[in-house]
């Protein structure tokens, strides 16, 4: 499929990687620019490596309970953090080495330096040894991302007061770890840390955890790491921060005050829109930073399109790929959109969570906005992992699943998924709403036994009240 046209893109993480391969599959001549490591934040510092850590928590879990499923491990557990790093590193390592024999095999080229926009149509890079090149290009693809917070209050630096990145390398355990921030990152390594035996305090603002999730799914996901001996401060922030011998003095706004020997800000980031040469390219950006673009990833000016965090819609990894395809493929005459509307999302949290859809909250002032009852408009399936068979074989016993529907239109407006392996099961929902599958139709369906998927069918069913494995509901008297 010949095609003439170059891209260059700009930035080499999981928007830019994919959209440079779906151009070289396209005909298209793709170079791509890149100073750090390829695969971005998100192979490097953060997705990839932080499961790979996870995975060995979740593995001490099971052999902490090895007696219970009549296997005999002799000793404690306990975990060496110096070979787990190692051990995420090499997993890291391969997975880098994978995209660049993909660059190869596709014939994309990648440039190493640091680019910067001169046009619409030339970027200027400076290479790691001090030396420019001037690459041009029919199509400019800007993938930069973006990074972790500089807050005033909370001065990183990278040994007392640490971000995610600094997390995932630590040479020791800390006794005690005080999280700022209480979204998705901070409570993964609240999972993570609490789990190899640190002290952890979570602290969030808003009234919840994971304050853009679904107010139940939250509060489960709180039970859980309170059972981890997590303590979480909400609706509560950090006024002041001092230095002690040997740890760090946090006091909240209540006046509660936190001991910590490592602080982890996990509080939003930045979008990396500074310093690319936006302003001689006339590209415009909105008032936090984040580039502006239309559904076809086109910025105001012809011919530059932004993809991934930088555009500041859905900051997740896989949303960045799906758009680096988008953009190629609007370059490329290719014409398609962006919808943002159903995008699965996993929080890889102890248990998991999976997600697609509106939450409850959500729902329920969807359909009041359209004057009807929020109340009675809205049904709600659940299911206990407790009453799936291969859950109980499993030992995965902890999790639920949610199905919400709206009555007049019989769609599903939401799926949350907390429990073992919930990232994975939420795509089985998110493809039943994708075509517009009906709660009852999403039941019909007849599911292999035994399998964590059948608590999808029977949340499914329980919209109507009629999942087979739920006991039937005690009438009034």
């Amino acid at each position: 499929m010949a095609n003439s046209k170059h891209i260059a893109i700009l930035g080499a993480g999981p928007g830019g990687y994919v959209a440079a391969i779906r151009a070289a599959q396209l005909g298209a001549r793709a170079t791509v620019i890149e100073n750090q490591a390829l695969g971005g934040v998100c192979l490097n510092w953060g997705c990839i490596p932080s499961k790979a850590l996870l995975a060995v928590v979740e593995l001490g879990d099971k052999v902490k309970k090895a007696s219970d499923y009549g296997l005999m491990v002799e000793g404690s557990v306990g975990y060496d953090l110096v070979r787990m790093v190692a051990r995420k590193n090499k997993v890291v390592e391969g997975l880098v080495k994978g995209i660049a024999t993909l660059f190869k095999t596709w014939n994309v080229e990648h440039v190493e330096g640091t680019g910067e926009l001169l046009d619409a149509k030339s970027l200027r890079v400076v290479k790691r040894d001090g030396t420019d090149v001037t690459v041009q290009a029919d199509a400019i693809v800007i993938a930069t991302g973006s990074s972790w917070p500089n807050l005033p209050l909370f001065p990183v630096d990278g040994k007392h007061i640490i971000t995610s990145k600094e997390a995932l390398d630590l040479g020791s355990v800390p006794k005690s770890l005080l999280i700022v921030g209480g979204g998705v990152e901070g409570c993964e390594f609240a999972s993570l840390y609490s789990g190899l035996g640190t002290k952890v305090t979570v602290v969030e603002m808003m009234p919840q955890i994971l304050p853009l999730e679904d107010e139940e799914i939250a509060a489960f996901m709180a039970r859980e790491l309170k059972k981890r001996g997590v303590e979480l401060c909400t609706g509560a922030t950090v006024e002041k921060v001092e230095r002690q011998p040997g740890a760090l003095r946090a006091t909240l706004k209540d006046g509660t005050v936190v001991e910590a020997e490592q602080i982890l800000v996990s509080v939003g980031r930045g979008f990396n829109s500074r310093g690319i040469g936006l302003e001689k390219a006339g590209v415009q950006v909105g008032k936090r930073g984040e580039i502006l673009v239309d559904d076809r990833l086109e910025t105001n000016v012809r011919g530059i399109y932004a993809i991934g965090d930088v555009v500041g819609q859905a900051m997740l990894a896989h949303v960045a790929s799906a758009q680096g395809k988008v953009a190629v493929q609007n370059i490329l005459g290719h014409a398609c959109k962006i919808s943002y509307n159903l995008i699965p999302a996993g929080i890889f949290t102890l248990p998991e969570i999976g997600r697609v859809g509106l939450t409850e909250q959500q729902a329920r002032a969807k359909v009041q906005a359209v004057g009807r009852n929020p109340d009675t408009d809205v049904k709600i399936g659940r299911f206990r992992y407790a009453a799936l068979g291969k859950a109980q074989g499993s030992g995965d016993v902890t999790g639920m699943f949610k199905i919400i529907t709206d009555v007049k239109t019989q769609n599903i407006l939401g799926v949350h998924i907390v429990g073992s392996h919930a990232a994975d099961l939420v795509h089985e929902a998110a493809m039943a709403m994708h075509l517009g599958a009906t709660p009852a139709q999403m039941a019909g369906m007849i599911h292999a036994h035994p399998t964590l998927s059948e608590g999808l069918m029977e949340a499914a069913e329980d919209v109507e009240g009629m999942a087979i494995h739920l006991a039937r509901p005690k009438t009034k008297s």
